[in-house]
């Protein structure tokens, strides 16, 4: 208990701080994928309001809860971006740390596309072909229960229906939410193709999952940073690689990339908001309730990100690639939301 009031104490007067030292502008970090989102809020809350336009980092999903989950205060992030929900090891990092309100705010839905450049070949991959390609350990070709390292160097080694190409992906580094995302509907979703392994999980859960989300670190996947633009520009120059980011990024780009076929399915709006696409997600961000009364702006920032204009059917973030929430799922967000509703895990 003196510890619960020690830590509270703490908080109290850490935002009090914060509070006299008057930071007037709402600070956000975290997913690059969430970012363009965010940023177009950010724009409109700013020219629509009297408070500042809020201050946006991409930092990606991991490098923003670090960050978040740091503590409490002026020096301090008020709302993390993320691409996948908190990790449950975040979550304790932050109430370690002080930070122990927090409200989770799911905004929509986003696809992970596997693009190419529009000078290339349209794949048609199934998650098997992505988790042979891209694993650090494969099946043995021989035909045997067991695992080697990853020896497949063009795409028509790992399927012959593919092209003869060289295996080249630019992908996101550890720390995005997109990558741990990728691994999880991707590459765990090949690697359940095979019986020995997805037996694994029962026997083995640790093994298990280092199978299957282990990627490849001999050259041929390509971590190119949090900077989803800078992979369009290496597709466009190059039409034999393959790029992994965010559905609203290959939307904004359509004209340079185009989006590979999984399991005969394109990444579009429609087959993401229905779930017939295979690699889609939730998109979140999460909110430091301490700082709400002490930064300016906070509240009024939430009711437009969480607005009708904003994420609704017609809202502006539908533009940008965002695939929306339901009418009922939208409403229950918003009570939560104006509700401060804490996160617990």
């Amino acid at each position: 208990m003196k510890k619960i009031i020690l830590a509270t104490a703490i908080t109290v007067a850490v935002v009090a701080n914060a509070q006299a030292a008057g930071r007037d502008t709402i600070s956000i970090v975290g997913s690059s994928t969430v970012y363009p989102f965010a940023t177009v809020v950010a724009e409109k809350f700013g020219k629509k309001t009297s408070f500042n336009t809020p201050k946006i980092e991409s930092t990606g999903s991991g490098g923003g809860m670090k960050l978040f989950c740091s503590g409490v205060g002026l020096n301090t992030p008020d709302i993390t971006n993320a691409s996948r929900a908190i990790k449950k090891s975040e979550f304790d990092k932050c109430s370690s740390n002080g930070v122990t309100d927090i409200t989770e705010v799911q905004i929509g839905y986003d696809g992970i596309a596997i693009a190419n450049s529009r000078k290339g070949e349209q794949f048609k991959l199934t998650r098997k072909d992505i988790f042979l390609a891209l694993a650090d350990e494969v099946p043995n070709p021989d035909g045997s229960n067991t695992l080697v390292k990853n020896p497949y160097q063009t795409w028509n080694q790992v399927n012959s229906s593919l092209p003869n190409s060289k295996i080249e992906v630019l992908g996101p580094p550890p720390t995005s939410g997109t990558r741990d995302a990728f691994a999880e509907l991707a590459l765990e979703g090949g690697c359940k193709a095979f019986d020995f392994i997805k037996a694994m999980k029962k026997s083995d859960k640790k093994m298990y999952k280092k199978v299957c989300h282990t990627v490849r670190e001999d050259g041929l996947y390509i971590e190119a940073g949090e900077n989803d633009n800078l992979i369009v520009q290496k597709l466009d120059r190059n039409p034999d690689a393959l790029g992994i980011f965010g559905f609203s990024f290959l939307e904004q780009n359509d004209d340079k990339v185009q989006g590979s076929l999984v399991g005969g399915t394109a990444p579009e709006f429609e087959t993401i908001a229905d779930g017939s696409y295979p690699i889609s997600r939730p998109l979140f961000f999460y909110v430091k309730n301490a700082h709400i009364q002490s930064i300016p702006g906070m509240q009024e920032f939430l009711k437009e990100f969480t607005s009708e204009a904003a994420m609704g059917d017609d809202g502006y973030l539908l533009d940008k690639g965002l695939i929306p929430l339901s009418g009922a799922e939208r409403d229950a967000l918003r009570q939560a939301v104006m509700s401060g509703k804490k996160l617990s895990m």
